[in-house]
């Protein structure tokens, strides 16, 4: 057995040096404590404390008394304050985050158990009128604000309702938004028609924070934006019929597509959001409070709370299958058996997860048949291709046993491939440009569904390493693959991740993906990526990665190592190397030296929806990651 000894450096962080036996043991054994009864992991989705602050909003407008929740998400969202008042998104942001701060600042006042009077909400308030007021909160924040009675709609909506009529041939039409963009825009362009706002005696009045009067103004997008809603408006005016009647129409088909697109939970799409937006849209269109869509829609995103820390958060979706395929398959790789009866319980869950339904999916793919898997537990018509391949790994081993099952998903994934050769997440060929012009920051991350290094990389990666599809190399599908890989790799070794913080993270999809397809080691692409990783590897052999790659679209060191960098940059070098380098090895001693932390860096965000506004802490990240590597590392040098 090889075992490492500690090396200098660790910053007095180390819990005591494990093997990688012990490491692996340690990791297997916690998964087993906290795998639930029916197979999966439950572990938190959490992303700040908007959902927070949203639910006491809605609790109150709805006027539906849950006053230990209410009460227990503003202790939530009180115990996340920093010093001077502020609310972070993540640890290393700076003085704080102006949109964070005015939501968690107005769900207090809204819950009625405090006062502006409140020294921490005078602490807050300041730091608001500090940076910007009202006016520099996002797009999105300002549309709840408008919901609630604080800010005016805009007298030109943001989308003509009509737009969801224009046929699928029309350059920008309701499906050329990602699914996630098609489930907050209906709601959004309903609401901006109607000009909805509701009252309510919780509300309080946020004029003084205004420090621009006219709310019009800040709603005003670029000069591009007006181009394209003019364009917009011109294929409206093209449609076929009296104009009174198509917009009665419009109503009634997003009205529609809303309603048709519930879960049995009776959330929209299961997302937080969608469904926050929908329940205000059903009640612009005369559905009453006590409405039984509205009422399984509340239950439907309040049976999403998780505990954390001993205080409720509202989780924007959940995540047990995500968490559930990640861990069923790196417990194999670990070593434990596809007999043993964690793995077992947690494949019969990914089996009994997947999608026999169409979704959306099939307007850009209509060629092919269900069978891919979602991301949450309730999802059955919204699958992606990162769940996909991850559930299919894990259910490899017992794929003779249920061959239609893993023909089914291998045929979905295969259709998913964009025209591109590279993989999107939910849905192909959906990447129109134009759509970067809409008046709502991180636009392209909520209206785009891209082609992505990591989600390229990590379905290489499956093909390569589970599947027999023949001749890998040279298949055209792969072929296609490793190009797009090749050609968007960055000048310095890099790969931009979509779905994670962010350029180690695409860095280590694209790598074990190209490696898993046969390109050599040697490749000048590799070894430039090669290089790229450990020139940036951390004194204490670790590696961390800020969030603020996300919004300087750059790679911005955190200066401080973390657990799952250091996992996904030693697993990419594990893939490379023929023997564990000095790089690697004071890597996996920081690794073995830091499995049982508990500081800021664990819970740091390793995941994103919108890069600048929107961050994903994954419980489950801090075992699977790790494991994953040391698995690697063992099977090939010990």
């Amino acid at each position: 057995m090889y075992s490492l000894r500690c090396f200098c450096g660790t910053g007095g962080r180390s819990a005591g040096i494990l093997d990688t036996v012990k490491g692996i043991k340690w990791i297997v054994d916690t998964l087993r404590k906290d795998q639930s009864a029916d197979g999966s992991w439950a572990y938190p989705f959490e992303t700040g404390i908007s959902t927070d602050a949203y639910m006491i909003i809605l609790l109150r407008t709805l006027e539906i008394d849950d006053e230990e929740l209410i009460e227990g998400l503003c202790q939530r969202i009180l115990s996340k304050q920093q010093k001077n008042g502020a609310w972070k998104l993540f640890y290393d942001e700076g003085e704080g985050n102006v949109t964070a701060t005015l939501e968690a600042y107005y769900g207090l006042l809204f819950s009625g158990f405090y006062s502006e009077e409140d020294e921490r909400l005078r602490a807050a308030k300041k730091f608001i009128l500090d940076h910007g007021g009202l006016s520099e909160v996002s797009t999105f924040t300002k549309i709840m604000l408008a919901l609630t009675g604080q800010f005016k709609w805009p007298s030109v909506a943001l989308m003509p309702i009509e737009m969801i009529l224009l046929p699928h041939n029309f350059p920008i039409n309701f499906y050329s938004f990602s699914v996630f963009g098609r489930a907050n825009m209906t709601p959004i362009m309903i609401l901006a028609d109607k000009k909805f706002s509701i009252p309510s005696p919780y509300a309080p009045d946020l004029s003084d924070l205004k420090l621009k009067r006219d709310d019009e103004d800040q709603w005003v997008g670029s000069r591009e934006w007006r181009s394209l809603r003019s364009y917009i408006q011109d294929g409206v005016k093209r449609l076929l019929g009296i104009p009174r009647v198509l917009h009665r129409l419009a109503i009634e088909r997003a009205e529609k597509y809303m309603l048709d697109h519930l879960e049995q939970d009776g959330t929209f799409y299961s997302y937080y959001s969608s469904t926050f937006l929908m329940i205000f849209a059903l009640l612009s269109l005369g559905y009453k409070k006590s409405d039984s869509v509205i009422i399984k829609a509340v239950d439907g995103i309040r049976a999403m709370k998780s505990v954390i820390n001993g205080f409720p958060h509202m989780q924007y979706t959940t995540a047990n299958v995500w968490n559930t395929s990640l861990i069923g398959y790196t417990l194999q790789a670990a070593g434990v058996s596809h007999e043993d009866p964690m793995v077992m319980k947690a494949n019969k869950y990914l089996l009994s997860r997947q999608h026999t339904r169409f979704g959306d999916w099939v307007v850009h793919n209509p060629n092919s048949l269900p069978g891919g898997w979602g991301f949450s537990d309730v999802n059955t018509m919204n699958p992606d291709v990162d769940d996909t391949t991850a559930s299919l790994r894990s259910i490899s081993n017992i794929a003779s046993r249920d061959p239609s099952a893993w023909k089914r998903g291998v045929d979905w994934l295969l259709s998913m491939q964009n025209d591109n050769g590279g993989w999107p997440a939910f849905e192909k060929n959906t990447d129109s440009k134009l759509l970067a012009f809409l008046p709502l920051e991180k636009g392209r991350f909520m209206l785009m569904d891209p082609t992505c290094a990591d989600l390229t990389g990590r379905t290489l990666e499956f093909f390569g390493n589970y599947t027999n599809l023949p001749n890998i190399p040279n298949s055209p599908v792969i072929r296609n693959a490793v190009n797009w890989l090749l050609r968007n790799q960055r000048k310095d070794g890099s790969w931009y991740g979509r779905w994670g913080i962010c350029f180690i993270y695409g860095t280590w999809g694209a790598i074990t993906g190209l490696r898993a397809v046969g390109l050599s080691k040697s490749h000048p692409s590799i070894q430039k990526a090669s290089a790229w990783l450990s020139s940036i590897q951390n004194p204490d052999g670790g590696w961390g990665e800020s969030c603020r790659s996300d919004i300087q679209m750059t790679y911005v060191p955190l200066t401080t190592s973390t657990l799952t960098d250091t996992a996904w940059a030693l697993d990419a070098l594990i893939a490379i190397a023929d023997r564990p380098t000095t790089a690697i090895q004071k890597g996996i001693t920081y690794l073995l030296g830091s499995l049982e932390i508990e500081d800021w860096t664990t819970d740091y965000p390793k995941g994103q929806g919108m890069g600048g506004a929107f961050y994903i802490h994954y419980h489950s990240y801090r075992y699977i990651f790790p494991l994953l590597t040391l698995a690697h590392y063992r099977r090939k040098f010990e």
